[in-house]
Order: C-alpha cells, then sequence, then structure tokens
C-alpha cells in the first residue's frame, strides 16, 4: 500500500484525506466515514513512519501472536487499531486533518506484550553523550516510559489544543488509547495452555 502511495505524486494528498481519519469530518458524519477508521491503519506518511511502525511490531508482535493465535491476534489488532482511532477523534475532534498509521493497532501490542510477558526483558540502545551501550531493560520498565511519554504528550497536546488543533504531528492520545486496549482485554485473547502449539522462555507466563 506504501508502495501505491509513493507513486501517486500530486494525487497523493486527496488519497490520504479520503482514507485517513479527519476527526472534524468523522463527527460530522459517523456513518460515512467510519471505514477510514480501519483504512487509515494501513496508510503511512513516509519511509522512516513507515519503517519505525513496522520496527517495533517485528519486535513485539511475533511473541504477542504466539500467545494468541495468528487469527485471533488479527482480530485483536484491528480492534486496537480501532479504538486507538476513535480515542484520537474524540480528543481532537475539530482537527481538519487527516490521521493515518498503524502505530495506534502497535500500541495495543505494546500494551498486550506487558500482560503477556511482565518478566520479559528488552534489548535496547542507551545513548551515553555520542555513543551508545546496548543494556536488557525489563519490558515494565520500558512499555512503561513509553506509555506515560505519551500521556505527558497527550495532555500537552490538550493545554495548547487551540494552537495545536490543526498542526501535524504524533497522534498521541491514538497510542495512548490503544496501549490501554492491549492492557485490558489481552488477557481475554490469550490462548489457553492446551491450545499452545509450543512453550517458549517465557512459559508459562
Amino acid at each position: 500500500i506504501f508502495i501505491y502511495e509513493y507513486q501517486l505524486g500530486p494525487a497523493l494528498e486527496p488519497f490520504v484525506r479520503a482514507w485517513g481519519v479527519v476527526p472534524v469530518q468523522f463527527v460530522a458524519d459517523p456513518a460515512a466515514e467510519w471505514p477510514t477508521l480501519f483504512s487509515s491503519m494501513f496508510l503511512h506518511g513516509g519511509w522512516f513512519h513507515l519503517i519505525s511502525n513496522m520496527w517495533a511490531l517485528w519486535i513485539f508482535g511475533d511473541n504477542v501472536e504466539d500467545r494468541m493465535g495468528s487469527v485471533t491476534y488479527l482480530a485483536f489488532y484491528l480492534m486496537a487499531g480501532l479504538v486507538a482511532a476513535l480515542a484520537h477523534v474524540v480528543f481532537n475532534p475539530a482537527s481538519t486533518l487527516p490521521t493515518v498509521g498503524a502505530s495506534g493497532a502497535i500500541a495495543g501490542v505494546l500494551g498486550a506484550y506487558l500482560v503477556l510477558y511482565p518478566k520479559a526483558r528488552v534489548v535496547s540502545l542507551l545513548p551515553l553523550f555520542i555513543f551508545f551501550t546496548v543494556v536488557e531493560v525489563p519490558a515494565f520498565l520500558y512499555l512503561g516510559f513509553w506509555f506515560v511519554s505519551q500521556l505527558f504528550n497527550g495532555f500537552a497536546m490538550l493545554a495548547f489544543a487551540d494552537t495545536m488543533q490543526n498542526v501535524g504531528g504524533v497522534a498521541w492520545w491514538a497510542h495512548a488509547g490503544g496501549f490501554m486496549v492491549g492492557l485490558l482485554v489481552a488477557p481475554f485473547f490469550r490462548l489457553r495452555p492446551n491450545q499452545r502449539s509450543w512453550p517458549d522462555q517465557y512459559y508459562p507466563y
């Protein structure tokens, strides 16, 4: 889909406006605009946007899929993206900018990972002045800090809502909404032990 976007040229802007979530249009006519809650998940604004999202999905998604099964995982992913898009609309109802990207759904995957793998560790790059070192960080610290940062930026955006409503940027509340979906519903999507195909290093957590 991104390659298709890439070759649209001048037609890209109307394409994104038609298939991305535009909060003010959704609020005005949700019956007509609801398909964009799903289509927006499969659009991206640039190579960095696409690669960063797919990187996070690759790191965390396969583990969550192991615990849910492929079909259930797909349903969970789409549900998280749907709620994330709605959260963005709720907190930005007057925005005229289209919102695109998989990050809301992927935030749901991050929340699910935190629930399903509470003792896991995440390999991270830690900046030390101009150098970097590789460290293992407990997943609950890594993901917890990420979630708090989304809330902080989301509330900061609300504080400047009058000036920031139509300025492009990160959909903080979509991230927070998706993450909360993962935290709350992941236990209900987990496979029963007798449905598991194989154990992994984190079993039975």
